[in-house]
């Protein structure tokens, strides 16, 4: 996380800088002793957070965020506690009073980890293709556009992967690791290194060698899931 340290009192910031030090998945970009500072310094670094002090000389924190075009996620620090409520009108994370308790830092950090983490994964989410997307699949002079629902399998051969879908089986040029990323998993499963299912598709399912199981689709084609994910296999069927 990019941070910026917004404070009029030298002493604070060096001792929220010693403070922030602990934490190796901070890094701070800079100090700013005034409203006017800050500015210039989160339109040139874009910070991730800003810990910002309330009042200052000139503008106060307050009157710093109504500015912002971009406003970074902010956890407030002050030596008063009658502006919790109006700090929390700016969607603040959290409220630090000074002297900053390590405890009650560690706390606002946490907080922050969770906001990015979620964050993270609604990015994922966003970038997921589910069974009600449609794609455009291309193999030479052949085109289709197909809906995720209707393809079966995904193959792996080589630096390709074999599509299939009513009887077509075009090759198209990505990495089984890369399409696995971008599907849904609540729909399509990695039985093995070379092979994702729909798990809509599913007609049978029948143990197999070395622990392992066999996946019979509908249309007839069988795949074998490796031993490595048959158990989660089996967790997700509910097997």
């Amino acid at each position: 996380m990019k941070v910026l340290i917004i404070d009029d009192e030298r002493l604070a910031r060096k001792e929220l800088s010693n403070l922030l030090a602990e934490y190796k998945d901070i890094e701070i970009l800079g100090e700013a002793a005034n409203a006017d500072e800050a500015e210039e310094m989160i339109d040139k670094h874009n910070p991730d957070l800003i810990f910002l002090d309330i009042q200052m000389p000139g503008r106060t924190g307050f009157e710093l965020l109504e500015t912002l075009e971009k406003t970074p996620k902010v956890i407030f620090t002050t030596a008063y506690d009658e502006y919790a409520l109006k700090a929390f009108e700016f969607n603040a994370l959290d409220y630090l009073l000074k002297p900053i308790e390590p405890k009650r830092l560690t706390e606002s950090v946490n907080k922050i980890r969770k906001e990015v983490e979620i964050q993270e994964e609604q990015n994922i989410k966003s970038n997921q293709l589910t069974v009600n997307d449609q794609v455009f699949v291309k193999d030479g002079d052949n085109c289709w556009f197909v809906k995720l629902k209707d393809v079966r399998l995904f193959e792996s051969d080589g630096n390709y992967i074999k599509v299939y879908f009513d009887k077509n089986k075009p090759m198209i040029h990505k990495s089984l690791n890369a399409l696995d990323e971008k599907l849904d998993n609540k729909h399509f499963f990695r039985v093995s290194r070379k092979h994702i299912i729909n798990l809509e598709w599913i007609d049978e399912i029948e143990t197999w060698f070395n622990g392992g199981l066999m996946v019979k689709l509908k249309g007839g084609d069988k795949v074998e899931v490796s031993r490595r994910q048959a158990t989660k296999f089996k967790d997700l069927m509910s097997l």
